[in-house]
């Protein structure tokens, strides 16, 4: 997802209850950072796909673990930093642990998958991951590029230890490492145009 541009001068604040109540019956989606609530834009069709082929890709069951997964419409709520956000894919293991009463806020991912919007590039990658980073039970993050073959894994190995590895060519082999699955970056592009290249 994409968060659109504000240039207002002057901003509101908003308790997170202020926010839930309004995202209810609002229109488009919404995220809340600490206060501050920023409408989110429409993703593109390769935005899309890549998130579905991934959706799509990873098995539910594995050595009789049990994995959820979630993607684009279900809230992430990271207590740390007060931020509502949307992840574009999230597997959890076993079952959800929501916030509140209901069920459109998770609180415990273990792996986040992002698919790269030119306005939000630079987020995901450095606050937005920091962020994810003070959950618990998360252990690896996806950042998929949409308009070329490129994918940037990181696992972690220790506190506060993160290893990173980079994929570049189609026929790129990811392993992932909390769960014994993999990928390659052919499958998770199946059906991408690279000539819909995101304006």
């Amino acid at each position: 997802m994409q968060l659109l541009e504000t240039n207002t001068t002057q901003k509101r604040t908003y308790t997170p209850e202020e926010y839930l109540t309004l995202e209810e019956t609002a229109d488009y989606k919404s995220e809340y950072h600490d206060g501050e609530i920023i409408p989110m834009t429409s993703g593109t069709t390769n935005h899309n796909q890549i998130a579905g082929n991934f959706y799509k890709k990873f098995p539910l069951t594995i050595k009789e673990q049990k994995y959820r997964l979630f993607i684009g419409d279900v809230r992430l709520w990271i207590p740390a930093t007060r931020r509502y956000v949307y992840p574009d894919v999230m597997v959890i293991q076993g079952k959800p642990i929501y916030q509140g009463k209901n069920t459109t806020t998770v609180t415990n991912p273990t792996i986040i998958v992002e698919v790269l919007s030119k306005s939000t590039e630079g987020y995901d990658k450095t606050d937005k991951f920091r962020f994810y980073r003070s959950i618990p039970t998360f252990q690896e993050y996806i950042l998929i590029d949409q308009n070329a073959y490129y994918l940037e894994h990181y696992s972690k190995i220790g506190e506060k230890q993160w290893r990173f590895t980079e994929y570049d060519s189609e026929q790129d082999v990811i392993s992932l490492s909390c769960v014994e699955f993999q990928f390659t970056l052919s499958e998770l592009y199946e059906q991408v145009d690279f000539s819909e290249i995101e304006k």
